[in-house]
């Protein structure tokens, strides 16, 4: 006895269809699972075998061969568990499947259907192979909906998915409405009018996020360096569904969505300073999405900066430059996105208390140029805004407003991110940050006093030869947020104040020998 099932599985954030084949002969009583399967995949045999005890079918004393197709590719994960039960059921002709239905999920030793990871990309992939029938679980219901064009069937248990294949259980394909569904996620439970005082900072968040520039703000511990980061996605342009899908997929790959089943709002997410390679990158035996995917659209925050081992913080160059993850392995080679905003907090000091007026700083100059020195260069290149971050005086604490509203400064920085779209329309680039130097030419021409200004700050302030393109890219943006065409004076010098850690041993002017 022979059936057929189609599901799918996961090769990073794609998703791909597998058959599921069930073979059943009257040899020595067995159960294999054949196709490359890992461990969690293999385990499904006693599942499904208890499910189908407990649901009350009788299953006779056979060998049950099970491949999974193709079988060249290694099988990982519990969403095979339904499609195998429901192909031994057939075999056993319990039931009639059609193969124009796809069908995904992890089952309970009481048949119960549970969610499973990697729901959006499979439903998407097998859309585009002309499949737009699934059989998936209830708590991927919403997930799986978002994709458009397909019929989704949410059975409560293995009992159930049997009696709607045989007509005696009538359901109703889950939908929702993307674009309502959408704007009810869309919204951030944090506020830009919740930060008091700290207005220069605020301006250089929204200069980053207009222009894509990665930040690094100093200064000492309280200042609000985090909840400052925490609330730089609700000031980020709306995201659009096509964002709002493509960030779902690493998130459904991880597993980490939510009940709402969409990642409607950008990602912030802020890794420990213990985080490994493969934590912030992706990897491991079967590559997984890593922090910088995880962000994608979104926002990396690394607090306490020069506490991440410095060869861990190293590897994130590529995927700033690049925007996607390549992660090889000897079996298989896999690319995940990984377009993300870097905002990075750190100390002055060892101690914290360096710039602070309040406190005294216990650090000797050479633990400070030690702690310094643990970020390099070529990092230190890819970030274009550095801005101290000064104690919050006890007046601006006392103060009933934080100012502005995020949905006020969101404007502001969208209406500069579709002068870029038009400014970039004909070419790869997106924000004013991914500028290279043909760009740099043509967009960030500068007049005399501008010229003189910006090598004045090289000259006499002690500005690194890298700072000067930097400069010219927040420059940009500054002009866009103020809707002028060209770059002046008053922008180049607005930017000249935020590449802090470029100015010769600025921090060894405030200590007090």
């Amino acid at each position: 006895m022979f059936s057929r099932v189609l599901s799918g599985s996961t090769i990073g954030v794609e998703g791909y269809i597998v058959e599921v084949e069930v073979d059943i002969t009257s040899q020595i009583p067995g159960f294999v699972i054949v196709g490359l399967p890992e461990g969690a995949v293999k385990e499904s045999k006693e599942r499904v075998l208890a499910a189908l005890k407990n649901s009350g079918f009788k299953i006779p004393p056979k060998k049950f061969t099970v491949n999974l197709a193709p079988a060249d590719i290694r099988k990982e994960g519990s969403l095979f568990d339904l499609p195998i039960a429901l192909g031994i059921l057939k075999a056993l002709q319990y039931v009639d499947i059609p193969e124009d239905f796809l069908i995904i999920g992890e089952l309970s030793l009481d048949g119960r259907i549970k969610r499973t990871k990697g729901t959006l990309p499979i439903v998407s992939d097998a859309l585009k192979r002309g499949i737009k029938n699934f059989l998936v679980p209830p708590d991927n219901a919403e997930e799986a909906a978002l994709v458009d064009g397909v019929l989704i069937f949410t059975p409560r248990t293995l009992q159930d998915a049997v009696l709607f294949f045989k007509d005696e259980l009538h359901l109703e394909p889950f939908s929702v409405d993307r674009d309502r569904y959408f704007e009810e996620h869309a919204s951030y439970n944090v506020d830009f009018s919740d930060v008091k005082g700290q207005e220069s900072v605020k301006r250089a968040l929204e200069i980053a996020s207009a222009g894509g520039h990665n930040i690094l703000m100093i200064g000492p511990p309280g200042s609000g360096k985090t909840m400052l980061a925490r609330r730089l996605p609700t000031i980020l342009p709306r995201m659009t569904i096509d964002e709002a899908i493509e960030t779902t997929k690493i998130h459904s790959v991880a597993g980490l969505l939510k009940k709402g089943g969409i990642v409607a709002t950008r990602p912030f997410r802020s890794p420990h300073h213990t985080v490994s390679h493969a934590g912030l990158i992706g990897g491991g035996s079967y590559p997984k999405p890593g922090e910088v995917s995880l962000a994608h659209n979104g926002v990396l925050f690394l607090d306490e900066l020069p506490e991440f081992s410095q060869k861990v913080i190293e590897v994130l160059r590529q995927p700033m430059e690049d925007g996607i993850v390549t992660i090889s392995r000897a079996k298989q080679t896999i690319t995940f996105p990984a377009r993300f905003m870097l905002v990075a907090a750190m100390n002055p000091c060892p101690c914290g208390y360096l710039t602070d007026p309040y406190h005294k700083c216990t650090c000797t100059p050479a633990e400070i140029r030690r702690y310094h020195a643990k970020i390099s260069g070529p990092l230190l290149d890819r970030i274009d805004i550095q801005i101290e971050v000064p104690a919050v005086r006890f007046e601006e604490l006392r103060t009933k407003s934080g100012g502005e509203p995020s949905s006020v400064i969101r404007e502001r920085v969208e209406r500069a991110r579709k002068i870029q779209e038009e400014r970039f329309k004909e070419s790869n680039i997106h924000f004013n940050a991914h500028m290279g130097e043909k760009e740099l030419k043509k967009f960030c021409q500068l007049d005399e006093a501008s010229e003189n200004i910006l090598k004045i700050a090289i000259e006499k302030l002690g500005l690194s030869a890298r700072a000067y393109s930097r400069i010219l890219k927040v420059a940009r943006t500054i002009a866009d947020l103020e809707g002028e065409e060209h770059i002046n004076a008053r922008h180049i010098q607005e930017a000249i104040s935020y590449r802090t850690l470029d100015r010769e041993n600025w921090y060894m002017r405030s200590i007090e020998f």
